[in-house]
């Protein structure tokens, strides 16, 4: 299992190194033409949120120290490694061809299920609301209006159809475990989102 976690990271690693070679920020962002410079401000809004947020002592407030992290899924790490990053040792980097529209279905699901488990965390038993709450919103905030104005519209609307309903129970030590967990992994992801954007932006993939 430990090797598997340090492959994990080190082709994580890899993939946000080549995203950040292709990467440009001066294009327009093609998830929604007619809102683009606002879309690519929401996403590095969303990095440097969770960025804040996790320097935030109420987030894990009263856990036990540790750097473990809960993803979702491989999916946009796959779907969005660029073109020519295949590596042996590395099965998620395996895209021989890079596909703008799996890569942006990919990133929009993952919005849709943080979306569903965070406001479903902040309807559970929360052992401090009133530093919790106003923590998260913020994220969720955010979170809600990349969906609305940057998702394709065959996507605007949809939920999350993974399992968020048993995410959370009524116990507020285990629950804060995980989001804490949920929020670290979340911030790999929106590091992975943006570096994904700047290449979709950059256009080499159409080269």
């Amino acid at each position: 299992m430990r090797h598997f976690h340090l492959c994990l990271s080190s082709c994580a690693t890899m993939l946000l190194l080549a995203l950040n070679l292709h990467a440009s920020t001066g294009l327009p962002l093609p998830l929604s033409a007619e809102n683009s410079a606002q879309c690519a401000l929401l996403f590095k809004s969303l990095r440097l949120n969770i960025t804040e947020l996790l320097k935030s002592e109420d987030l894990c407030y009263g856990l036990i120290q540790s750097n473990e992290v809960t993803v979702r899924s491989v999916e946009t790490v796959q779907a969005c490694a660029p073109s020519g990053t295949q590596n042996s040792g590395c099965l998620m980097l395996t895209n021989s061809s890079f596909n703008e529209s799996e890569c942006v279905m990919s990133i929009m699901r993952d919005l849709a299920y943080y979306d569903v488990a965070i406001a479903s965390y902040l309807k559970s038993p929360l052992y401090r609301p009133d530093k919790e709450v106003p923590l998260l919103s913020p994220t969720l905030g955010i979170i809600q209006d990349l969906r609305k104005n940057c998702s394709p519209k065959t996507q605007r609307g949809h939920n999350s159809s993974e399992d968020t309903d048993n995410l959370w129970n009524n116990d507020s030590y285990i629950n804060r475990q995980k989001m804490c967990k949920m929020m670290r992994g979340f911030h790999a992801r929106a590091i992975t989102i943006n570096r994904a954007i700047g290449y979709i932006s950059s256009g080499d993939h159409r080269k």
